[in-house]
């Protein structure tokens, strides 16, 4: 029996087919007569559902080495047919709860009010208190499941959730910690079937603000199947939510159980490059992204899988019909293997609580970023001072507070949400546990962080490479736009302004590989 997938193809239901042309993974295809062995045609067919592939760590880099490397692969058909956006960017931090919200809601930080999956709100109170104390770091992983090690998790356990002081000290759940809507909730209301397949039970932020926006949501725990980290584990782990797609393809939910219909919008998150670009003995040969043998498993088992799925939709005879995104959340660093340092994790907070006993409130160490929430916020220019004195010795390359962090995020002491400090620690260096072994993380705002692979595939697409700076926040209206349903109807969207892809006005040309330098 095959798990579920989050694949729409109930388009013809949506009126005024949607707009989902540039989201996350690609191969795609429209008209709502798809044949089984789908032939390109001169004109661009109409999108009836998207398809959405996160294949996270996944740079440009990584895309355009393995289409030259793997000319036969399926991540090289779609780019043969589709718009390969070469200078994208993931969201900053380039975490995967930000990442991702980038891509459905098509805001930032400043929208979302998410920095991270763990971080800290000095409005909430922590778990369990009643409400007494007011301030408590918020953790969205796998330790609020009830069961970890069990494949569904147990679900969510709300006595590990922060409480709302302001709601009746009530559990606050993922999705009421977004604070904009999505367009999984967008596409829901206008009729249409929503599904998504990702890494743990806490990725139920995807429902919104309204809680209802993902029909089929399949969360399967991945530490249940990966606690001794190994590449074909992750695989392993992968192929469940691949066989989810597959099902929901063929119109029944993620369990291939019950006859659903196929969704408007659908995808899933690839763990497996991720994982392979950070265990000690794999990731990168050289700075030119070389792959590990490793790796490149991982790069072509992920392929393979890509290639099931298309293979599903022509045989549906939806492949012509479905617009394919591929892009990832975020990227990892440091590419170059030589660059890779381990930071002391000890000596940010020794730092900070030098100035003063006990003000550092929280620290998120995590990856390729350092964020500092202080129990004094007054303190802030005294402790970037005494940071400064140790940058070196810390591998701090920028430190973000006062004006230069309001030029990116919300103003700390407005927002409950926001940390006082940013670092941004220098190449290479990432915050991970000795233990971990890890030799590549995310979250920074560096070029391996974010500059990212964004490729939309579809039919009647001509092979084209655009050159111009693009932002993966505009994945979230461009779909919207493509499934014929208002852009504007995300709040992200019209706080920030954020444009649609550009190239998809003229993707039908004739011309083959293009190199076009518009702009957003």
């Amino acid at each position: 029996m095959r798990m579920p997938l989050i694949v729409n193809l109930v388009g013809a239901g949506l009126k005024a087919a949607m707009m989902l042309s540039l989201v996350f993974i690609s191969a795609g295809s429209r008209g709502a007569e798809a044949q089984a062995a789908p032939k390109i045609t001169p004109g661009r067919p109409r999108v009836e559902r998207v398809l959405l592939l996160s294949l996270d760590g996944l740079h440009a880099l990584d895309l355009a080495n393995y289409v030259k490397a793997r000319p036969s692969s399926a991540l090289a058909q779609l780019s043969q047919h589709g718009l390969t956006y070469t200078n994208a960017r993931s969201s900053l931090p380039s975490n995967s709860w930000p990442g991702l919200l980038a891509m459905v809601t098509g805001g930032s930080p400043l929208s979302t009010g998410v920095m991270f999956e763990n971080s800290y709100d000095r409005s909430l109170s922590p778990p369990g208190s009643k409400c007494a104390t007011i301030g408590t770091a918020v953790v969205y992983d796998s330790s609020i499941d009830h069961n970890p090690n069990a494949l569904d998790a147990g679900g969510i356990n709300p006595q590990t959730l922060p409480l709302n002081p302001a709601r009746g000290c009530t559990p606050v759940y993922p999705h009421d910690y977004v604070r904009v809507n999505n367009i999984f909730e967008v596409i829901k209301q206008a009729g249409g079937r929503t599904a998504w397949s990702d890494k743990h039970p806490a990725y139920e932020f995807l429902n919104g603000p309204s809680g209802k926006g993902v029909d089929d949501l399949f969360t399967p725990e991945i530490r249940s199947t990966t606690k001794a980290r190994s590449i074909p584990k992750v695989e392993s782990y992968d192929d469940i939510k691949v066989e989810a797609i597959l099902n929901e393809i063929d119109g029944k939910d993620h369990t291939g159980v019950r006859s659903v219909g196929v969704p408007e919008i659908f995808g899933m998150n690839f763990q497996s490059i991720s994982m392979a670009q950070k265990m000690k003995g794999h990731g990168y040969i050289d700075g030119e992204g070389t792959p590990s043998a490793g790796l490149l498993d991982a790069l072509d088992h992920t392929d393979r899988s890509i290639g099931k799925i298309l293979e599903e939709l022509q045989k549906r005879r939806l492949f012509d019909s479905t617009l394919i995104i591929v892009t990832p959340k975020h990227g990892d660093v440091p590419i170059d293997p030589l660059k890779f340092r381990a930071a002391d994790l000890d000596l940010i907070p020794k730092i900070v609580n030098s100035i003063e006993p006990g003000l550092l409130l929280n620290a998120e160490q995590d990856g390729s970023i350092a964020m500092l929430w202080l129990k004094d916020q007054k303190r802030t220019l005294d402790v970037v001072n005494a940071l400064r004195s140790k940058q070196t010795e810390a591998g701090i390359q920028q430190i973000f507070s006062g004006e230069s962090l309001k030029l990116l995020f919300a103003d700390p002491a407005k927002d409950p949400r926001m940390p006082d400090i940013v670092i941004q620690p220098n190449l290479g260096v990432i915050y991970v546990e000795a233990k971990s072994g890890f030799i590549e993380e995310h979250g920074g705002f560096t070029d391996d962080d974010t500059h990212v692979a964004l490729l939309l595939s579809l039919p009647g697409f001509s092979q084209r490479e655009i050159k111009s700076p693009v932002r993966t926040a505009q994945i979230a209206p461009t779909i919207l736009q493509e499934l014929g349903l208002n852009p504007r109807s995300l709040e992200a969207v019209v706080k920030e302004m954020t444009p649609t892809l550009p190239g998809l006005e003229s993707s039908s040309s004739t011309s083959e590989n293009q190199d076009v330098n518009s702009h957003p």
